[in-house]
């Protein structure tokens, strides 16, 4: 509620009360007997169940778990940053390897091969074979 529904229900309810004293007997037996048959069908409260995490340890090992920059929360974030970076530089040792190994067979596979003299000098295999090196 903001201020403005807060003042007018104050209003309502001292406007109301002011003319408590001038009801009939019969509507205040009414209003009250109304009230009553209310209140018995009204639910019974229940307890609430809330979750709530304790973020405290017994002694002073509770303010280095707590303490807002403690070792172990920086290290939970370094942690997993170090991990990816581990690997993502694996990956490209891998891919780097797999590339030097391509290159090698094609390198192998043009030494092995009985090829004539003038293939090695044409521009066109010399092309194809820098394309493929790639």
């Amino acid at each position: 509620m903001n201020a403005k529904e807060l003042n007018f229900a104050y209003r309502v309810r001292h406007a109301l009360n002011e003319s408590l004293d001038e009801l009939p007997p019969s509507t205040t037996e009414r209003l009250a007997s109304a009230r009553q048959m209310a209140l018995s069908r009204k639910k019974k409260d229940a307890p609430i169940r809330v979750f709530a995490v304790q973020r405290a340890a017994a002694g002073q090992a509770g303010r280095f778990f707590n303490d807002q920059f403690s070792l172990l929360r920086r290290f939970g974030m370094v942690i997993p940053l170090f991990a990816v970076m581990i690997g993502l530089g694996g990956l490209y040792q891998l891919e780097v390897q797999q590339r030097i190994s391509d290159t090698a067979d094609i390198d192998a596979a043009v030494l092995a091969d009985e090829l004539p003299l003038d293939a090695y000098i044409d521009h066109g295999f010399n092309a194809y074979l820098a394309k493929r090196a790639d």
